[in-house]
């Protein structure tokens, strides 16, 4: 009896054939996981940064630069013109208040001097003249009136005595009233006298007054030339270092042209640039520190300069306390300036991730560290050492802080010691 033969369900072929067909899906998931950015790339560990996120006090800070500067700065101009004639101190001189810098000459200036000089010495002289004529007619007058005076006394002695011996009958009457005439006389005569010797009096005091607030006036004007004359000497106004001073013999100099200037030593201050978005978070009072020889230093912000150039804006910093010995006028220092108060947050480390990320996400570690993956993160404040971390970390958390420039669309990354 014939077996019937049963047909085979898998052949060789249909074998390949399905194994084929499994192996191109395979390969079509593969690439749409590679080009969806699930793919994962090994990582030398030596070759990352690697921080652990911790709780700490974190302030708020911007690096800036800063240049020391002498606490006060005179500027030196000249207050008359003239050429130089000599130079009697030189570029880094140190200097007490009153001290010669420059000898100008200008024979304008010195010729208007002796001009008013003479003046004076002339009014001066009138004057004496005017004085000793006003003396010479208040005794003229003086005598005028001494002469007044003796006349109305033997006026009055004759009319007494006429006056008993016409009562007794003694003179006649014509003589009587003769006498009595020139008695009345003589009187009025003294009131005038009088009057005159008191007019002359005060015109003599008015003359006088006007005469010395004449004097007085050319004086000062004298005086004012006579500076004017002794400032072609320039002379240090404070005590000080002189420098910049722009000078030579020979010079022609303006009057308020600029000569140089003079830096009081008794302190120092530092000047700092400041990006202009930060304009509305400075103000007079904040601190700064910066590092020299080993050694933390405390400035505090004493003015603003609100003219923004280049936008930049320019600070003036005082020390709080001590001055570093050592430093230097013209020295750069690296500043950390508070925008803020201290507080307790979550910290990780600045690096070269934020500029690929933008502080959105980070690569974080598993708790093996054997890999690290994309978590999501969102960023705060963030000073010259650390960002502040708001949320997507927790303290103990490992993350990966170096560049991420060669990883791409990378979701994980393979660790290998």
């Amino acid at each position: 009896m014939d077996i019937p033969i049963e047909k085979k369900k898998y052949t060789t072929k249909k074998i390949v054939m399905y194994t084929g067909i499994i192996a191109l899906i395979a390969l079509i998931i593969f690439v749409i996981l590679s080009s969806s950015g699930g793919s994962k790339l090994n990582v030398q560990k030596e070759r990352i940064s690697i921080y652990t996120v911790k709780e700490g006090i974190f302030q708020e800070n911007i690096p800036v630069n800063g240049v020391v500067l002498p606490i006060t700065t005179i500027y030196l101009d000249a207050l008359e013109g003239g050429r130089v004639e000599e130079k009697l101190a030189e570029d880094g001189a140190i200097l007490k208040k009153g001290d010669p810098i420059l000898r100008l000459s200008n024979t304008d200036l010195e010729l208007s001097l002796v001009n008013q000089e003479t003046s004076v010495y002339n009014l001066l002289t009138q004057m004496q003249i005017s004085q000793n004529a006003a003396r010479q007619n208040t005794i003229n007058r003086q005598n005028q009136f001494t002469d007044v005076e003796n006349s109305l006394i033997e006026a009055k002695r004759v009319y007494d005595m006429n006056e008993k011996l016409y009562k007794k009958g003694v003179i006649a009457r014509q003589d009587y009233e003769s006498s009595l005439n020139d008695f009345n006389y003589q009187n009025e005569r003294m009131k005038l006298s009088k009057q005159v010797l008191a007019q002359d009096s005060l015109a003599v005091k008015q003359e006088l007054s006007q005469a010395n607030s004449s004097y007085a006036r050319t004086q000062s004007a004298l005086e004012l030339m006579r500076k004017k004359v002794a400032d072609l000497v320039v002379r240090a106004p404070v005590d000080g270092q002189l420098t910049s001073l722009d000078a030579e013999i020979g010079q022609s100099i303006n009057k308020g042209e600029r000569l140089g200037q003079l830096d009081v030593l008794s302190g120092f201050k530092i000047r700092a640039e400041i990006d202009e978005h930060y304009i509305t978070r400075i103000h007079v009072g904040q601190n700064g520190t910066f590092t020299f020889n080993a050694e933390t230093y405390t400035l505090t912000i004493k003015k603003v300069y609100t003219q923004v150039t280049n936008g930049r804006f320019q600070v003036d910093m005082v020390f709080e306390k001590e001055v570093p010995e050592e430093i230097r006028r013209g020295q750069t220092l690296q500043i950390r300036l508070a925008l803020s108060q201290e507080k307790k947050a979550l910290l990780v480390a600045k690096g070269g991730f934020f500029q690929e990320t933008g502080g959105n996400w980070i690569f974080k570690l598993s708790e093996d560290g054997s890999s690290a993956y994309k978590a999501d993160i969102s960023l705060g404040s963030q000073n010259t050492e650390y960002y502040e971390v708001i949320k997507g970390l927790k303290p103990g958390d490992q993350v990966i802080t170096s560049s991420y420039d060669n990883y791409g669309e990378i979701q994980e990354l393979i660790l290998k010691e």
